[in-house]
C-alpha cells in the first residue's frame, strides 16, 4: 500500500512540473516522472492482485525502452529548437514554423 502513496506522490510532482514549468526540459523530466511513477504503480498493482509478476514486470520493461526512445527524441527537438531560436521554452512554441 505504501507503493501506491509513493508512485501518487511521485505522479503528482510530475504533473506539476509539467503544469507550472516553462522550459522544455522541465517539462520532458515531469512527463517521464509521471510515466516511472505509472510503471511503478503498474508492478504494484500485478503484484497486489495476485498476477504473476514477470508478465508485469515485462511489460514494465517495454514501457521504459519506449521512455527511454522517447527521451532521446524529445531531446534532439528541444537541442534542434534552442538552436534556432536561442530559447527553449514552452510559449516560443507558437512561434516556430515548419
Amino acid at each position: 500500500m505504501s507503493a501506491l502513496v509513493l508512485c501518487a506522490a511521485v505522479f503528482g510532482l510530475g504533473l506539476y512540473v509539467v503544469l507550472t514549468r516553462r522550459e522544455l526540459i522541465a517539462v520532458l523530466a515531469g512527463a517521464e516522472l509521471m510515466l516511472g511513477a505509472a510503471n511503478v504503480q503498474l508492478v504494484s498493482f500485478a503484484s497486489m492482485s495476485g498476477v504473476p509478476g514477470e508478465s508485469a514486470q515485462a511489460l514494465a520493461l517495454m514501457v521504459l525502452v519506449v521512455a527511454a526512445a522517447e527521451v532521446g527524441v524529445g531531446m534532439a527537438i528541444i537541442v534542434t529548437l534552442s538552436r534556432r531560436s536561442a530559447r527553449s521554452r514552452t510559449d516560443d512554441l507558437q512561434e516556430v514554423n515548419g
